[in-house]
């Protein structure tokens, strides 16, 4: 089957899939761009679950203040390599992280940080169960393993704190 380059062009810029990943998704899906996207969805989801046992010793630390300068987080997050470090991708994803972090005062960065004896239900207390504020319909979660897929590296949140000027 041939697909058109503006469709692969296309799902690439929704996704931020290689060519040859939208490619390949497109033919199986039969030039349905939809379901071109949550094959590479699942796709990206089986190679980051995949990558989650990679050990992470490299990464960025990352501050955020928001306007006004009351309130604001800094965010260690770590990836595989100094050179995922740098990009773009990695950049953005730290930011949005320290922006998240001040917008919505997580308390813990999973349900693993806790003990099984405490008594901490709301999911808002855990970062990566949150609505992410730029897309409620994502969580962290969700927008990390985004940026694994795209990075090819496993990414773990380390540490944050956030600070607030008292009233």
């Amino acid at each position: 089957m041939a697909i058109p380059t503006t469709r692969i062009k296309e799902l690439r810029d929704q996704t931020g899939a290689g060519i040859m990943d939208c490619r390949n998704a497109l033919v199986e899906a039969e030039g349905d761009t939809e379901r071109a996207a949550k094959i590479l969805e699942e796709r990206n989801l089986a190679q980051a679950q995949k990558k989650a046992m990679r050990t992470t010793t490299q990464g960025i630390v990352e501050a955020y203040i928001h306007t006004g300068g009351r309130v604001g987080a800094i965010v260690e997050v770590n990836c595989e390599s100094d050179f995922v470090a740098r990009t773009d991708e990695f950049k953005e994803l730290a930011h949005n992280l320290a922006m998240q972090v001040t917008a919505q005062d997580p308390k813990f960065i999973s349900r693993e940080d806790v003990s099984e004896d405490a008594d901490i239900e709301p999911e808002s207390a855990y970062l990566l169960l949150q609505p992410f504020i730029k897309n409620p319909d994502k969580t962290i979660y969700d927008i990390i393993f985004e940026t694994i897929a795209k990075v090819g590296e496993n990414i773990k949140v380390n540490r944050f704190a956030r600070f607030e000027l008292e009233q």
